[in-house]
């Protein structure tokens, strides 16, 4: 756990020090709240070890790895007006803390800061725009034009999740300036790791207890908001076992990649393996 702790700190220690940079002090409080509230930085870690594992030092990563770690949380803002999801992490959720207004400044914020860590390298833009594309077409879908089949789902799932995990290992494949098939294949990778892991969300806010989960559960019932569990007849088994799948893909492709680094490839593995059983 301290090889992970250790690349953990160096992500957040770079976030606080990005953060401390925020005016005017009312926002930055409000966006520190938002970023430091906790989570389980799976992208960020993403971006390092990828980068590791392909023949980088954990450091040349770091920036990217803030960045898509910002870009998610702003995503994570809105989501928590749509659904009215008045917990995150544990803690009050941006618009309940701070209102509405704030709550979208401080997802815009967040953005222009991670864009700010892109800007210098031509395919990491590219990378976190094609994303971001991805997430808004998800997120529309999931509001306007719902799945109604398991193969709907399992798209919407792709982009409204699996994109973002994608550039978050494309990134660190960029920043240790490796070639596009290897950019590529961390992409798959994660983006099945992405896929697995909102099945197992899915699963978890049928099934799990509020207190433990950090966040109210019941959600996507209560929203009717279409989960896999809601789409199909499958029972949470099924839809873990859905998951099961779509890790033994991820780690299909992370086996095509010649890793530089053991034991960065070998967490990547143990992530591919763990997001299906996690509990939080």
């Amino acid at each position: 756990m301290e090889y992970l702790e250790r690349r953990r700190g160096l992500v957040d220690d770079r976030m606080e020090a990005v953060l401390d940079g925020v005016e005017p002090e009312r926002l930055a409080e409000e966006v520190r709240h938002t970023a430091l509230s906790g989570g389980k930085r799976v992208r960020p870690t993403i971006t390092v070890l990828v980068c590791e594992a392909v023949g980088g030092e954990p450091e040349d990563a770091v920036d990217f790895g803030v960045g898509i770690e910002l870009v998610h949380n702003a995503s994570l803002v809105i989501d928590d007006i749509i659904d009215r999801s008045s917990m995150r992490r544990g803690v009050g959720s941006a618009w309940a803390t701070f209102g509405y207004g704030p709550a979208i400044i401080d997802s815009d914020a967040q953005l222009g800061e991670a864009f700010a860590l892109f800007s210098a390298d031509p395919r990491a833009m590219q990378a976190v725009t094609e994303a971001m594309i991805e997430l808004g077409e998800g997120e529309a879908t999931e509001l306007v034009d719902r799945p109604s089949t398991e193969a709907e789902y399992m798209e919407l799932a792709r982009r409204k999740t699996g994109a973002l995990f994608r550039a978050a290992a494309e990134l660190g494949a960029i920043a240790a300036d490796t070639d596009g098939v290897v950019v590529e294949d961390v992409g798959e990778y994660a983006e099945r790791v992405g896929v697995a892991f909102q099945i197992r969300d899915d699963v978890l806010d049928a099934t799990a207890d509020s207190k433990e989960l950090g966040k109210p559960t019941g959600q996507d019932d209560e929203m009717d908001r279409p989960s896999l569990l809601q789409v199909t007849d499958l029972t949470p088994e099924e839809a873990n076992q859905r998951a099961r799948e779509e890790s033994d893909a991820a780690l299909d492709a992370l086996s095509r990649i010649q890793g530089d680094d053991v034991q960065a490839y070998d967490y990547l593995r143990d992530l591919a393996e763990f997001v299906v059983i996690r509990e939080r």
